[in-house]
């Protein structure tokens, strides 16, 4: 459908025309119309400027109004615990039973229930009381459960199915509340977390799961005591995103309107279930970063152009022993300089190591069925974009370098060509990343050590605010332009950010962290200790709110919670740093080149653009990045061995907003989310989670770029690509 036009049944509903139709009147606004709950909206709540938010059944929102005439009487009066006969027990007491009923017994809120009568002066103040605020919510509530009802798709399949014991007829019987689950075209209910998780990514504000009713999700979802059972052996526990059993969901999502709702919030939130249901998804052009700019390529010297052709390669024989020494040739589509013709054999020079059959140069990249990218979109800049440090650096002085002969050029998805049947090339590790501060830029290195959490201080450092909560990108954006990076020699990890000087932190605790501090990590709370008022004052300044860097202390163990493999005793639980589920993050080359593809567009003269794979990969922030796996394969395996580090497959990640969060400029763009949503059959699942099963940390351990990937199938527990024999190739230990 040209131009992005909106399908049959995606127009949104007029609401004039839609009160005019109305057999009763319906109110709106307070007595000043549409431009005084305009006023309102602007003069009390101006902090939800830019955002909707739909979930007043669960928790409404306070005018400012209200704070100021809350602080102005503790101000101006001495409340004291009214159980009590001193005068400011009495003052307390008085006020108290103005507004109390929630036959109390023992000592009060007394200061909270001081400030519900506020509330209720503010609230009659404000619209005139609650029949006004009835008859408003209950307007906005029926016109937008008007308009759902009309929504379908171009088959005539409901966009929405409704669970309501009423039609909306009267505000005597219904609330403003309507409780739904969004469906497919073939009648399918997309889960509700999915649906709550692109929600925010239109700054809409919902209500998702079963609402602390278990009773109503049973009755309109069709639960049975039995079901419920299952659910809860399951680990299904209410608030959490298990919104699909066998294809039937948990729970269901709730709007809801309160006496500031507009209704633009209500035609906000009805646009984007049209534009992510009903309007063809059109990515935006992403612009590529200028010759020029840190992390990219030198620009060549010699003009080049890219001319299609069959080339069949021919191999030289003379390899070494250890590589196989057949090599089938492949007929792929192939960009080449001018100086290869564009017709006819060619005969291509490879590069053989121990660790690659065969690497095939820059200059002769073959593409799978289209064009590739500029060299320099092939490894992700991490935390070395905007600055002077090398492309990747390796654990100094830990082990001696490589030798020459055992260093591995890395094979980008645009080269990787394919081999008669469909198969790729061997499993091989092209990037590893760590993150030392948790949501912050990646750090990029060809070789590092393996600690008993992971990588060695991945994930040590947090930002939190000054309450101790940990902020991340979902908060806090602007987090991923802080760029960490660990000097394992001077043990120190400097942290660098656009416009500040560098400033070092200490890898290990010192004499200058002296407080001690709880913070949570998933639910689980984690011993901490501040960094320091330095790095606070720094962080502080640049993300422009209070903050603090806090480290895991070192003699805190944080197990994790699930059952991880074979090698594992019950003696000796994997343990984790502040991960939120477990010590390594794997992603498959093959699957962000199949993304890639799903989100290219054309531009104005048809030409097709391709999502930088650089930014691509680095949204989905993993440790290990793998290629010579077809794509998603990864989910099938059941554990894998690198050398002699052995590693259990925990199964997917189930990813969140924040792969919508450009990793070089902070930027949002909801396409990522919901490509892969679309293709992923409404589960947002991207990368696999990888456990220690058993390490010998007698002598140090070390992963690096280039080493061999042994995965075994779940299905029939076999390697692919290379025989056991050579396991252990290429991992130093």
């Amino acid at each position: 459908m040209a131009d992005g036009a909106a399908q049959p049944g995606a127009e949104l509903l007029a609401f004039e025309r839609f009160r005019e139709a109305s057999a009763q009147p319906l109110a709106y606004g307070y007595g000043h119309g549409p431009r005084g709950l305009r006023e309102l909206r602007a003069r009390e709540f101006g902090r939800l400027a830019g955002t909707v938010y739909l979930d007043h059944a669960g928790a409404t929102l306070f005018p400012e109004s209200q704070l100021r005439s809350f602080t102005r009487d503790l101000l101006e009066n001495v409340y004291g615990n009214p159980h009590s006969q001193s005068i400011s027990s009495k003052l307390t007491q008085d006020t108290v039973e103005q507004v109390r009923y929630r036959f109390e017994d023992g000592t009060i809120p007394f200061l909270d229930v001081i400030a519900l009568k506020h509330g209720f002066d503010a609230l009659e103040r404000l619209t005139g009381g609650m029949e006004n605020v009835q008859q408003h919510t209950f307007t906005l509530a029926r016109y937008t459960y008007a308009a759902l009802c009309s929504l379908r798709y171009p088959n005539g399949a409901p966009v929405v199915r409704i669970y309501s014991d009423s039609e909306f007829r009267s505000p005597e019987v219904q609330g403003p509340v309507i409780n739904f689950n969004v469906l497919d075209a073939s009648g399918n209910v997309v889960g509700y977390s999915q649906v709550e998780k692109m929600a925010s990514l239109f700054n809409i504000q919902v209500r998702t799961g079963c609402f602390c009713n278990t009773g109503a999700c049973q009755r309109h979802l069709g639960i049975s005591d039995e079901m419920v059972k299952r659910h809860l052996q399951a680990g299904h526990v209410c608030g959490d995103d298990v919104d699909l059993v066998a294809g039937r969901p948990t729970g269901s999502v709730r709007i809801s309107f309160g006496y500031m709702s507009t209704l633009e919030d209500a035609q906000a939130f009805l646009k984007f279930i049209i534009a992510t249901r009903l309007r063809p998804q059109r990515s935006q052009p992403v612009p590529q970063a200028a010759s020029g700019e840190a992390g990219t390529a030198p620009a060549e010297s010699e003009a080049q152009s890219t001319v299609p052709a069959t080339v069949p390669t021919t191999v030289p024989t003379t390899v070494p022993a250890t590589v196989p020494t057949t090599v089938p040739t492949a007929t792929v589509p192939t960009t080449v300089h001018t100086t290869v013709p564009a017709t006819g054999p060619t005969t291509v020079p490879v590069t053989l190591s121990t660790t690659v059959p065969t690497t095939v140069p820059a200059t002769v990249p073959a593409t799978r069925h289209r064009p590739s990218p500029s060299p320099r979109e092939d490894t992700p800049t991490a935390s070395r974009a905007g600055n002077d440090w090398p492309p990747a650096v390796g654990a100094v002085c830990l082990r001696p370098p490589l030798p020459e002969a055992t260093r591995t050029l890395q094979a980008p998805p645009e080269r990787e060509a394919l081999a008669p049947g469909g198969g790729l090339g061997p499993h091989v590790i092209t990037n590893l990343f760590l993150y030392p501060i948790k949501s912050c830029a990646a750090f990029e290195v060809t070789q590092w050590p393996v600690g008993h959490q992971g990588l060695l201080y991945d994930r040590s450092w947090m930002v939190v605010n000054h309450n101790g909560i940990c902020l991340s990108q979902k908060q806090e954006p602007r987090l991923c332009l802080v760029q960490p990076r660990i000097d394992l020699q001077q043990r120190i990890m400097v942290v660098r950010a656009k416009g500040m000087e560098p400033i070092e932190v200490p890898l290990e605790e010192n004499g200058e962290w002296v407080q001690i501090c709880q913070s949570k990590v998933c639910a689980d709370r984690v011993n901490t200790q501040d960094c320091g008022e330095k790095i606070s004052s720094w962080l502080s300044r640049f993300l422009g709110r209070p903050c603090h860097l806090i480290k895991q202390s070192s003699d805190f163990q944080r197990n994790a919670k699930k059952s991880h493999g074979k090698g594992k005793s019950a003696g000796t639980p994997a343990t984790l740093s502040l991960v939120n589920e477990a010590q390594y993050l794997l992603v498959n080359r093959s699957s962000v080149l199949e993304l890639q593809q799903q989100l290219s567009v054309s531009d104005e003269s048809g030409r097709e653009e391709l999502f930088p794979m650089t930014e691509l990969i680095s949204r989905f922030r993993a440790n290990i990045i793998t290629s010579g796996a077809s794509a998603f394969e990864e989910e099938k395996w059941e554990e894998i061995s690198v050398g002699p580090l052995h590693f259990q497959v925990l199964g997917p990640c189930h990813r969140c907003q924040m792969i919508c969060i450009d990793q070089q400029t902070g930027q949002r763009n909801q396409d990522v989310f919901q490509k892969l949503s679309e293709s992923r059959e409404r589960k947002v699942n991207f990368g696999v989670y990888l456990m220690h099963m058993s390490v010998d940390f007698s002598s140090p351990c070390f992963l690096s770029v280039g080493s061999q990937v042994l995965p075994v199938l779940k299905e029939n527990v076999e390697c692919h690509n290379l025989p056991a024999s050579k396991k252990h190739q290429n991992v130093v230990s």
